[in-house]
């Protein structure tokens, strides 16, 4: 089938919907997660400084998965590897709700980044593609299901704890709802266009400057964001001291304006161009920040997630759009350069606050990634690959 930019709407719609729904269903798996980050800390009896240990597993799974991830897309294709990655992404999840010790959750969160990143890759080349059938941005729109699914999973996780559903429970639940969706959309994802039969692609590529600064702004949005995915919930209970009910009122509040500004993120930067649209996105997470950590009180903190929220919105989507239009890679190989530079961020991010909350307190934890996030204003005006 050729899916042309001038195929029939339809046809580009089904594109469109099916790999959406991958972002969905990674959106919805990873949120239920970090929406029982609390539980399974207090389950566990783990300090600040352990789980911040303990949550570097999963980053070091994104990054043990990178080098393979996109040698994997490039060549055997963007779709199979969509189903592999999805479906075992989803398993690992309602693993991670029946750990009963330490060491079986750290083997758990590795693995959960290990498919979870090979699904991202994998994703992303296709939504590469499809945006170039289209003939115009979209890439946003995509990254904007993952945010709404985070959203409703957060929703659920909310939900799912005022009415004491166990962690396991929540997590099969939301596995199942992800299979269905998975099986559902897969046949209509994008043919493998991608590779070229035949031709063994280099495991390891070294990226060229244009993609290494794309990386850092990546790095510096990911801090940010690994950041609110695994502390926002600890934040509001030990920093704002909230009750127990209100742990995941941050983590809303981001989520909520994370999806929002995804979605407007894509009409936003046409019209402001993308480069504005980076720098603004970095002022709006450090002032959001700094907002948070100056006035640690309900309303305060929460006013200042919502604007992190928004400022991280747009970030990844524009890095990784850019990322597809290199002409020295294929769209699988570049996006893992990237994602390798950037996820440092998220390997880094979530431990560091632990650590520096274990001698300081979560406030310096979260100023720190406050400075880091602004950074990303200024290396906005030495990307080429923006334009």
């Amino acid at each position: 089938m050729n899916y042309s930019i001038f195929a029939p709407s339809d046809s580009r719609r089904y594109l469109r919907w099916a790999v959406a729904a991958f972002f969905f269903v990674q959106g919805l798996s990873f949120a239920a997660w970090a929406s029982r980050i609390p539980d399974i800390k207090n389950m566990l009896h783990l300090t600040e400084g352990g789980l911040g240990t303990v949550l570097l597993a999963l980053p070091l799974g994104l990054m043990a998965s990178l080098p393979i991830s996109g040698w994997m897309v490039t060549h055997y294709g963007s779709k199979k590897m969509v189903l592999i990655g999805a479906v075992l992404y989803a398993i690992t999840l309602t693993f991670i709700g029946f750990v009963t010790r330490t060491e079986q959750l750290v083997i758990a969160l590795f693995a959960f980044g290990l498919w979870g990143n090979l699904t991202n890759i994998a994703v992303n080349t296709q939504a590469v593609a499809v945006e170039q059938v289209y003939g115009k941005s979209i890439m946003a729109s995509f990254h904007g299901l993952w945010s709404l699914a985070g959203f409703v999973s957060a929703m659920i996780g909310s939900l799912f704890i005022s009415v004491h559903v166990p962690p396991h429970v929540h997590f099969l639940v939301i596995a199942l709802f992800a299979f269905a969706i998975i099986f559902t959309a897969y046949k209509h994802t994008m043919p493998d266009t991608e590779k070229e039969a035949g031709e063994e692609q280099p495991m390891f590529v070294k990226p060229d400057r244009d993609l290494l600064i794309l990386g850092l702004i990546g790095f510096c949005a990911m801090v940010c964001e690994g950041a609110m995915f695994d502390w926002s919930g600890v934040y509001f209970q030990e920093a704002v001291h909230v009750p127990a009910s209100m742990t995941t009122l941050g983590y809303v509040a981001f989520m909520g304006t994370m999806t929002g500004g995804r979605f407007a993120g894509d009409w936003l930067a046409n019209r402001l161009g993308r480069r504005k649209m980076l720098q603004m996105s970095g002022v709006l997470m450090g002032t959001g920040l700094a907002i948070a950590v100056t006035f640690p009180h309900l309303v305060t903190a929460t006013v200042g997630f919502l604007l992190v929220g928004f400022g991280v919105s747009s970030v990844v989507p524009l890095v990784y759009s850019a990322t597809g239009r290199s002409k020295t890679m294929s769209a699988g190989m570049a996006l893992a350069a990237v994602s390798s530079i950037s996820f440092i961020g998220f390997l880094i991010g979530p431990p560091l606050i632990g650590i520096v909350a274990q001698f300081a307190n979560l406030r310096w934890s979260f100023a720190i990634v406050g400075v880091l996030a602004t950074l990303t204003a200024y290396l906005s005006t030495k990307a080429r690959l923006i334009d």
